[in-house]
C-alpha cells in the first residue's frame, strides 16, 4: 500500500508535466496567426476594391478586415503580456521579455501589439490626409507607410510566436501539437510572403515579367524570408508548406473575389466593370521552395557561404525560366478564364491598352543583357540567401 502510494505521489508533478505538455497552443499565438490571415485577405480585396470601386471609406470591408486583423492580434497579445507582467510567476517572467521594466511578455506578442498601434494610430490619420490632400495622392504616404509597417510587424510578430513555442516544446510536443505547430509555422511565413510580394508586386505585372529586373528584385527578396523559414524550421520541406500557403491564399482571392457584383463609383471610368476585379495570380514560388528545402537537406551543413551560393543558383535557375514561361502562358487567350484572373483590369485603366495581355518592349530582355542580368541575379541570390541563413540561425534560437 506504501508503495503503491509513494509511487503516486511521485508521479504527480510527472503527469502534471505531461498535461502542461499536452496542454493546446496558448490561444494568442492561434489569435496572432489568425490575424494575420485578416491582414493579408484585407490587404488584396482593399487593392481589388481599389481597381473596381475606387477610394473607399475608412469603414470599407476590406479596411474592416485589415482593422479587424490588428484589433485581434492586439487585443490577445496585450492579454497575455498583462497576465503575465502583474499575474505571471517569476518563473514565466524570467523566460518572457521586459519592456520598460514592467510589461514582460513573449517576442511575438510584443511585436503584434506594437503592430495593432502603429495600424490603429494609421487609420485616422490616413482619413485626415485624404481629406486634406485629396485621394491617393501617393501609396506611399506618411500615414499608409505607418499602416504597412504596422503590419509586416504583426505578421511578423506571428511568425515568430510560432517560431519560439516551436523552439521552447522541441522534441517534447505531442504529435498533434508538432503537427498544428508546422501548419501555423507554413501559414504564418505564407501570409508574411504576401505581404512581401504586394510590396514589390509592381515590378510584375505582366508586361514587365520579361525584364530581368523583376527576377534580380526576385532574387534578393525572395530567398531573404523563404530561406530563412526554412533553415530555422525543425522539419523538412517548411520553404515548400510556406509557398503553398501562399499560393493558395492568393489564387483564392482571384477565384472568389469577382464572385461579388461591383461597379466604379469614382472618375474617371475608362473600363466599365460588374464584378470584383481580383488582383494577381501568385508568382510559381513552389518550383524554387522545392529546390530550396532539398539544398537545405542535402547541404545544410557545409560552409555557409557555399550553400548560399548553392541556394542563390538554385532560386535564378530554376525561378527564372519556369515564370518566364509561365508569363508567356499568361498572355495568351486561355489565361483569360475565372482560374488564372487575367481578364482583371482596373476601371481607370483603358481596356484598349495595347500592353494589356503582352510584353512591354520597354521591358524584355534579350541576348547578352539576359544572361548578364541572370549572372547578377545568381549574385544578389547569393547575398540574400547568406543574410537569410544567419536570420534564420537566430530564428531558430528564439524561445521567449
Amino acid at each position: 500500500m506504501k508503495t503503491v502510494l509513494s509511487s503516486t505521489i511521485l508521479a504527480a508533478p510527472f503527469r502534471e508535466e505531461v498535461k502542461v505538455q499536452e496542454r493546446q497552443i496558448p490561444t494568442y499565438v492561434y489569435a496572432s496567426v489568425f490575424a494575420s490571415l485578416c491582414i493579408a485577405v484585407g490587404l488584396i480585396w482593399d487593392i481589388s476594391w481599389h481597381m473596381t470601386v475606387g477610394r473607399d471609406g475608412l469603414f470599407s470591408p476590406p479596411h474592416i478586415a485589415i482593422y479587424l486583423g490588428a484589433v485581434i492580434a492586439g487585443v490577445f497579445s496585450g492579454i497575455k503580456v498583462l497576465k503575465t507582467s502583474f499575474w505571471g510567476s517569476p518563473e514565466e517572467k524570467a523566460s518572457s521579455i521586459h519592456f520598460w521594466k514592467v510589461f514582460y511578455g513573449s517576442f511575438g506578442a510584443m511585436f503584434c501589439i506594437w503592430g495593432a498601434f502603429a495600424m490603429l494610430t494609421s487609420a485616422p490619420f490616413d482619413d485626415w490626409w485624404h481629406n486634406t490632400y485629396g485621394l491617393d495622392v501617393k501609396i506611399l504616404s506618411p500615414p499608409h507607410a505607418l499602416l504597412a509597417m504596422g503590419m509586416v510587424m504583426i505578421q511578423f510578430g506571428a511568425l515568430v510566436s510560432v517560431t519560439s513555442l516551436q523552439n521552447r516544446l522541441s522534441s517534447q510536443a505531442t504529435e498533434k501539437t508538432s503537427s498544428h505547430l508546422q501548419w501555423m509555422y507554413a501559414m504564418s511565413a505564407g501570409f508574411l510572403l504576401v505581404m512581401v510580394f504586394v510590396i514589390i508586386s509592381e515590378y510584375f505585372f505582366l508586361m514587365r515579367q520579361h525584364d530581368i529586373l523583376a527576377y534580380q528584385i526576385a532574387a534578393g527578396v525572395f530567398p531573404l524570408l523563404m530561406v530563412a523559414v526554412a533553415y530555422a524550421a525543425p522539419y523538412n520541406w517548411a520553404a515548400t508548406k510556406m509557398a503553398v500557403a501562399y499560393t493558395l491564399l492568393l489564387a483564392a482571392m482571384v477565384w472568389i473575389l469577382p464572385l461579388f457584383p461591383a461597379e466604379p463609383k469614382l472618375s474617371p471610368i475608362r473600363n466599365f466593370v460588374t464584378v470584383m476585379q481580383p488582383y494577381e495570380f501568385p508568382l510559381m514560388l513552389i518550383a524554387p521552395a522545392l529546390v530550396i528545402d532539398f539544398f537545405l537537406m542535402k547541404f545544410g551543413q557545409i560552409n555557409k557561404w557555399a550553400l548560399a551560393a548553392l541556394l542563390g543558383l538554385g532560386f535564378v535557375l530554376v525561378f527564372l525560366p519556369v515564370q518566364w514561361y509561365f508569363a508567356e502562358f499568361l498572355t495568351t487567350e486561355a489565361a483569360r478564364g475565372w482560374f488564372f484572373g487575367r481578364f482583371s483590369w482596373t476601371y481607370a485603366s483603358d481596356p484598349d491598352f495595347p500592353y494589356r495581355y503582352t510584353f512591354h518592349p520597354r521591358f524584355i530582355s534579350t541576348g547578352i543583357d539576359l544572361i548578364k542580368g541572370a549572372g547578377i541575379a545568381v549574385i544578389i541570390g547569393l547575398f540574400s540567401s547568406r543574410i537569410a541563413l544567419s536570420w534564420g540561425n537566430w530564428m531558430k534560437r528564439i524561445k521567449r
